[in-house]
Parts: C-alpha cells; structure tokens; sequence
C-alpha cells in the first residue's frame, strides 16, 4: 500500500493485518481520485471508518486543507498516527478514536467537502452513518460523500429508503469494491 500522488507520493504506508480491516485497492484509490481530482484541493475531508489511514492521508497528500481521520480500533488509529509521521502529514490531521456514531457528534458543527465511508464490508454501517451525517448537517452544499461497498445493490437500496438531502449521482464497479457517489 503507497500513496499514488502529491506531495508523499510513493511512500508505503503501513497496514493492518486484520481481518476486520481491508485496505482500498491501488486501481479503486487511483480511480477515485481522477474522478474527484478538482474537488480536493484545500478539501477539508472526513474519514470515517478510516483504518490505516490510506484514503486520507491520499487526500492530504493531494493538497487537501484537512483530514478528519475516525475509527474506533485502537490499533488502526496507532497506524494512522505512524503513516502520518512517516508521510509528514500529521500537522493537517485530526484523529478520533471513537465509533462512528460518537465521531459525528464529536464534529458536528464543521462542515466537510468530502466525506468518505468505508465501513467493514460485513457491517451495514453505511445506511446508518449518512442519515446521522445528514441529520447533523455535516457536509457542505456542494459536498460528496463517497461509500466504498462490496454490495453497491444493497447499500443504494438502504440509501434510497433513507429521508435525506443527498442523491446518489453515481456508482463505478472495481471488481469486488464499488464506489456510490452522493451529492
């Protein structure tokens, strides 16, 4: 696992090796960022589910202003703590060590341009975390939130039977992994 871009490109990053914890492909991560490119620069970003870290810090090595890293495991924020002093990044991080919910009431009152879920594939967190992400109005107007999912038909079912002020705008397939975009 290597950060693809920007100003920590090529630098390895360390992972977990838990079976509660997968790390985003390089091919989904390097698809990801072309599709969004021009809306990460001075981003302010949420993590949630943020594991080692990967996405985030992918974002802050790309010239996001901000990265709001959560997840609940000890072991994966003492991983992102790591890669952060490994990338020099750590200076536009916040980490929280909570579970999703508790990370959301924790930063309700900042308003996010990205938001990136990428619950445990075998969890069905996603549902859950954008109706409170919604009720606690947390992106900004013309935010996106990304979902990373092993199961696009489920989880745009779930997100389409949930009141919310978001719309999925679009899905790409990457073998297992699939994005749904919001908007």
């Amino acid at each position: 696992m290597r950060v693809i871009s920007g100003s920590a490109r090529g630098t390895t990053l360390h992972s977990i090796d838990d079976i509660n914890t997968r790390p985003t492909l390089d091919r989904v991560k390097e698809s990801l960022f072309n599709i969004i490119q021009n809306q990460v620069e001075d981003a302010v970003v949420l993590d949630l589910f943020a594991g080692s870290g990967a996405i985030g810090i992918e974002f802050l090595s790309r010239g996001a202003e901000k990265v709001y890293f959560c997840d609940k495991s000890p072991k994966a924020v003492d991983m992102i703590k790591q890669n952060l002093d490994k990338t020099k990044l750590k200076d536009k991080a916040t980490i929280l060590n909570n579970d999703y919910i508790d990370c959301i009431d924790k930063i309700k009152n900042i308003k996010f341009d990205i938001i990136f879920l990428d619950p445990p594939y075998k969890e069905n967190f996603s549902k859950q975390a954008i109706k409170k992400i919604s009720e606690s109005k947390l992106l900004k107007n013309e935010g996106i939130i990304i979902v990373e999912t092993d199961e696009p038909e489920r989880d745009i079912k779930e997100i389409e039977n949930i009141n919310i002020d978001y719309k999925i705008y679009d899905l790409r397939k990457y073998g297992r992994a699939s994005l749904i975009f919001l908007k």
